[in-house]
């Protein structure tokens, strides 16, 4: 099994108008990256990074805008057989909870294959480690 590290690049979104007001306003800076330790090859759904969007409330828990899906398969194959692969930012669908369209993001995304198998220890890579909030 190979082992790799997927960066994923939020660039932009559109649409997303029945959330609160984002930080930085009508003119949200999202230019934000996150990087996950990823294992390939894998299964099922493994193969499917589902982004979910949340507005940041101050005073009170964050509200579920949508989630969008990119399926990442051919991604992580050719990173598998060239050492990495990129994936250009491309735009995708941003879906509320019954699947009805509410905007669209543009996500890039880069795998790089690691020649060594890490230990599942605490790394400070992937998910809520490398958010801020």
């Amino acid at each position: 099994m190979a082992f790799g590290f997927m960066e994923v690049e939020l660039v932009k979104a559109k649409g997303l108008h029945d959330t609160d007001v984002f930080e930085g306003g009508r003119n949200p800076v999202w230019n934000e990256k996150f990087v996950f330790r990823v294992e390939y090859p894998g299964s099922g759904d493994q193969y499917k990074l589902n982004l979910v969007i949340m507005d940041k409330d101050v005073f009170s828990a964050d509200d579920f805008v949508g989630q969008a899906a990119v399926h990442v398969k051919d991604l992580l194959a050719e990173g598998t057989e060239k050492g990495s692969a990129v994936l250009r930012p491309h735009k995708y669908s941003v879906v509320r909870a019954d699947q009805s369209y509410c905007g669209e993001i543009e996500v890039g995304i880069t795998f790089t294959l690691k020649e060594q198998e890490y230990a599942d220890d605490d790394e400070d890579v992937g998910g809520w480690k490398q958010s801020f909030f």
